[in-house]
């Protein structure tokens, strides 16, 4: 035997013995926090701009504390505050503008996805006293300019606390559980529009704009909630559904000195998504946009006498997204983001809303704005830039000359910039790399210091089985569409495997990305540990490859995306290490729906899918973020059924697990009892589970790895360990 003889078989050797040594992550192992990674929770910068504050919490014993920390040491400067007896552990903290209080959040208790209800104190940082704002749970307290007031919204109604006097008025009285709601978004607008506070002080204090919501005409749902008494109840809200009532909603000035309410005239708006104060504190922008969210209008109100003036206007053929890319400068000339040349890009406006400048361009899109140094004249952004998968932090001027990547590593990197942007805190992550944070000079992007990283998780991860992530594109349907496949490590390319497709495929948004996703990925090393190859495409209608791309489905949700999803595994069948007999596909939410139309219109092509939380109708879902696609059912009607899988459940062939809860308030679990009454009555045999009152997460105690494991058991025994459709035939025929 010669020498490269030689060390070939020592090598092959070595390795698997390498392997062999090496754990294999198991779901006790996931769900049970083997894989956590630090993080630093609710990082802000002080007005200084020299230091930052982080809420940190302990374990054993149960605490938080706010510390200040320094940036340019990154060493703890002081603790401005700690829970003890009389501060009860709290979880977030909001300062005033003048940074001498301190809002903190003790017991809190969720309402929806982002809205919340709780025990607030209020931490003045020079005496060091502390205020409660209320025996009773509230919603969004929010201190006045110079810390001496603050509002609060309390069942449907807005209040005011004098800190001195310790005196609370109650600023409206008409809010009625299920009809009025003032200064508080209803359910659709938190979901859809990503906001709960409605309510803002203007910059010196003396008054406060809030919207009123006004959902009497909208239609109720109602839930099961099952709970553990003798007898269930049923939890009822208002929910828009596509085609039916929103909430009237109207623009309102309270007037902080005299008490007095004004009303703002807007005119022909139907949704109010978004309010901001100026710099002047007598103006305020107001976004409005027709129901059809292709309109969008950016007004000035002027509070002295309420009079309207559009700013600007932006219009699309398919719809124009809701973004807060909105900085007023200090002579209220403005930047904003817009698709209108195809990609989002930023540009600067006058002071009456006239362009002045196009910031930046290219076929690339801006994803995330982070603010302008007026001082030095520079804008700050995020960007796809580096190609559509990274994402990197630049600077550029307002001319939009001078631009300079302050990232350096490919991947997912964000920026936390101090207050007079000398600093910033880059976090980052990779497919191949947990998250970490470093300190940069704004200036040029230089590292100063490593905050913190995952080296314990990096040097754990180290003795498992883990196959890397291959980013390709793929051409399909006439477009190069991202990909990334994972093989195990002991990839034998002369060997057939089965086939695991993982989408989303929801409009704007993206799977194929170098980022370290958590729980998702680590169950996909653990299949394919266990020899299944796992593959995401991200098809037509996902985001940052330019607005065509992302709005080609618009008006058929699905239609696209599936056809898609069924080309990419066909394609992928073609490979010779693809086994064509053992294809899958699985998602949540919209994967769900995805999921299930790829089997039930693919059924030549998928074998098996898992549908969690799915949608199945677009007539069952809300009206913002269907119709921004869709348009209304009486509009659109072959758009919202062609694509609905409980009108075609004869289609289906392969093996189907269908996944809800029944305390799903943004899917309802309406969906998947449509879809099972569907397959019934078909007579096709599928398999479900319901996890009683829990919501679309589907998560608490021990439910996510419960789910897991029955999708785990799934995927073993109907796509790994599933027959080939000769041997299948074979079987059949020697039955008969």
């Amino acid at each position: 035997m010669n020498k490269v003889s030689y060390f070939l078989v020592f090598f092959l050797v070595f390795s698997a013995l390498s392997t062999a040594q090496k754990k294999k992550i198991t779901l006790d192992g996931i769900w049970g926090g083997e894989f956590r990674t630090e993080g630093m929770d609710v990082l802000r910068s002080m007005k200084n701009g020299k230091q930052y504050t982080v809420l940190n919490f302990n374990r054993n014993p149960r605490s938080s504390t706010l510390d200040k920390y320094d940036y340019e040491t990154l060493e703890k400067v002081e603790t401005i505050v700690s829970s003890s007896e009389s501060i009860p552990f709290f979880s977030s903290y909001e300062f005033s503008d003048d940074e001498s209080k301190v809002i903190l959040a003790t017991e809190i208790e969720p309402i929806f996805r982002r809205s919340r209800l709780g025990i607030y104190y209020i931490y003045d940082i020079g005496s060091k006293s502390i205020k409660k704002i209320s025996e009773n749970k509230i919603q969004e307290p929010e201190l006045s300019p110079d810390g001496t007031k603050v509002a609060y919204a309390r069942d449907n109604n807005l209040y005011l606390m004098d800190l001195q006097s310790g005196k609370t008025q109650q600023m409206t009285s008409n809010g009625v559980y299920g009809s009025i709601i003032n200064g508080i978004t209803d359910w659709v607008y938190e979901e859809e529009f990503a906001f709960v506070k409605a309510f803002e002080w203007n910059g010196d204090g003396t008054k406060i704009a809030f919207i009123r919501f006004d959902e009497t005409d909208v239609p109720q749902f109602s839930m099961d909630v099952y709970g553990t008494e003798l007898y269930p109840f049923q939890y009822e809200f208002k929910y828009p559904k596509a085609g039916e009532e929103n909430a009237k909603v109207s623009l309102h000035i309270y007037d902080v000195s005299s008490g007095q309410i004004s009303n703002v005239d807007l005119g022909d708006a139907y949704y109010i998504p978004r309010i901001k104060w100026m710099n002047h504190p007598n103006y305020l922008s107001v976004q409005t946009i027709n129901r059809h969210q292709n309109h969008l209008r950016l007004s000035e109100v002027n509070v002295k006498d309420n009079s309207v003036k559009v700013l600007l206007e932006e219009r699309d053929e398919a719809y124009v997204d809701i973004h807060d890319n909105l900085t007023f400068l200090a002579d209220d000339s403005f930047i904003w983001t817009s698709e209108k040349d195809g990609y989002n890009h930023l540009y600067l406006h006058n002071r009456d809303g006239g362009l002045m400048n196009q910031i930046t361009q290219g076929p690339w899109e801006v994803t995330n704005y982070y603010g302008y140094d007026q001082a030095n004249d520079k804008i700050y952004y995020q960007s796809v830039e580096n190609g559509s998968i990274n994402r990197d932090v630049y600077s550029v001027s307002s001319s939009g000359k001078n631009k300079k990547r302050l990232s350096t590593r490919d991947g997912a990197n964000s920026a936390a910039f101090s207050a007079d942007y000398s600093y910033f805190i880059n976090t980052f992550s990779s497919a191949v790399s947990p998250t970490d944070y470093t300190l940069h000079k704004a200036s040029n992007g230089k590292v100063v210091k490593k905050i913190k990283d995952n080296s314990v998780l990096d040097t754990k991860l180290e003795g498992y089985e883990l196959s890397p992530k291959e980013f390709s594109t793929i051409t399909i349907n006439g477009n190069d569409l991202n990909m990334y496949m994972i093989k195990p490590v002991d990839f034998d390319p002369g060997k057939e495997y089965p086939l695991l497709m993982f989408q989303y495929s929801g409009p704007g948004s993206q799977q194929v990305a170098n980022r370290w996703f958590g729980a998702n990925d680590y169950w996909h090393q653990m299949l394919v540990s266990q020899g299944i190859i796992v593959a995401c495409v991200d098809g037509r209608g996902t985001g940052l490859k330019g607005r065509d791309f992302k709005k080609s489905t618009y008006m058929n949700l699905v239609k696209y995306e599936t056809e898609d999803q069924i080309a990419a595994a066909k394609k992928l069948s073609e490979l010779p290490y693809i086994d064509e007999d053992r294809t899958g596909i699985w998602g949540w939410s919209f994967g769900g729906h995805m999921s299930t139309n790829a089997l039930l219109k693919g059924n030549e092509v998928f074998e098996m899918a898992i549908a969690v939380a799915p949608v199945t109708s677009w007539r069952f879902y809300d009206t913002i973020y269907t119709e921004r696609f869709m348009r209304t059912p009486q509009e659109n009607p072959e758009g919202y059924d062609n694509e609905s899988p409980f009108n075609y459940p004869e289609l289906l062939k392969g093996d189907y697990l269908l996944v809800h809860g029944s305390g799903d308030d943004n899917v309802h679990v309406q969906n998947t009892m449509r879809m099972a009454e569907a397959l019934i009555q078909a007579d096709k045999q599928f398999e479900w589970a319901i996890y009683p009152d829990r919501n679309h997460g589907i998560y608490g105690g021990n439910t996510r790895k419960h789910l897991y494991r029955k999708m785990t058991n799934f995927v073993m025994e109907k796509l790994k360990d599933r027959p080939k459709k000769s041997e299948q035939l074979l079987k059949e025929s020697i039955k008969g």
